[in-house]
């Protein structure tokens, strides 16, 4: 717990009055939920509520206030510093405790119910152009393709994947990422030269480190409320089992009808359940080949593939090389380094 970043922020946090809000907005409603407005909120603003042009912006819940129903047109992270707070959306109530992390997705409707004065609450607003391919390759693994989780973060940031789509994470107060996300404000709130990059930079080393933090406390997902699965979950467990993984056990685990599961995947990541086992093994087979002399037909067994001749295809359609054009390649890469 950092006192300094937190006292700064409740310098900011002080309550806003919605009514008066809107005369020099001029929020679009975009729908109804009930008798409610939705509004768009497609611009971010800082503290002083000023328009932010930045990819990346901070700004602090502001105490006793009320917030209407909303979506943005970027990606949201709400974190509570000090206290907890309550994400409603149209399909329930999500309480999110301190230091926990929750992710919004593009165009989710939602609203944080009114926290007090002893809460510290920071929205964290991610825009499309927040990060490049290149960044996103700080958390490949290995080669030329994403792995499951980092693909997960490339689509809540640039993706559209309808109403209801957010992951929930559980830090357990893990003082690296807490630190991690004190630094980042530290960074946004006092800027110097390199500030946007190191912002950046301090993201991603944060998603890595909620993936790490989620891999070890796989939940499974509630077929009663599909609308809110979580998408990690299930990607996470296909990272795990990728090498014996069936469509039919993966469905029993979670209690999903095989031909439900396969077209949840496929509609929340745009790739089947086989084509997101192929991208699994493959990014492994990558791993062995670079930092391994195993023999391919070996690597090719331990991934999950009986058939050399058919990991050969299927590697060559990932990478557009050859797994031994792959191994010469990227540890004559490694050798120079």
């Amino acid at each position: 717990m950092n006192t300094e970043i937190l006292e700064l922020l409740r310098q900011n946090n002080y309550p806003r009055d919605w009514d008066k809000m809107v005369p020099t907005m001029h929020p679009r409603i975009a729908s109804y939920f009930g008798k409610e407005p939705i509004y768009e909120f497609f611009y971010t603003l800082d503290d002083s509520l000023e328009v932010n042009t930045h990819s990346i912006a901070i700004s602090v819940q502001p105490v006793n206030s009320y917030i209407p129903f909303h979506l943005h047109d970027y990606v949201e992270m709400v974190i509570p510093l000090l206290g907890e707070c309550t994400i409603v959306t149209k399909h329930g109530r999500i309480q999110v405790k301190q230091n926990d992390i929750i992710v919004i997705g593009n165009r989710t409707a939602h609203r944080v119910e009114k926290i007090d004065n002893s809460c510290i609450v920071i929205n964290l607003a991610l825009k499309g152009t927040a990060f490049s391919l290149n960044d996103f390759n700080f958390m490949r693994q290995a080669g030329n393709i994403q792995s499951i989780s980092t693909m997960l973060f490339s689509l809540l940031s640039y993706e559209d994947l309808g109403d209801s789509n957010y992951s929930l994470f559980k830090t357990n107060h893990d003082h690296k990422i807490s630190d991690t996300i004190y630094d980042i404000i530290q960074e946004y709130y006092s800027p110097d030269s390199q500030t946007n990059q190191i912002i950046r930079f301090e993201l991603l080393t944060l998603f890595s480190r909620l993936i790490r933090v989620a891999s070890k406390h796989i939940q499974p997902v509630k077929k009663s409320d599909a609308s809110s699965s979580n998408l990690l979950s299930l990607l996470l467990y296909i990272e795990a089992h990728y090498a014996t993984i069936t469509l039919e056990e993966m469905a029993q685990h979670f209690g999903f009808n095989p031909n439900y599961l396969s077209a949840y995947l496929k509609k929340q990541t745009g790739l089947t359940f086989i084509k997101l086992v192929h991208l699994q093994r493959v990014n492994v087979a990558a791993e062995y080949l670079t930092y391994t002399n195993v023999p391919i037909e070996q690597i090719s067994v331990k991934v999950g593939y009986e058939n050399p001749s058919y990991f050969y295809k299927i590697f060559r359609k990932s990478l557009k090389l050859s797994p031994t054009e792959y191994r010469h390649k990227n540890q004559a890469e490694k050798q120079t380094l």
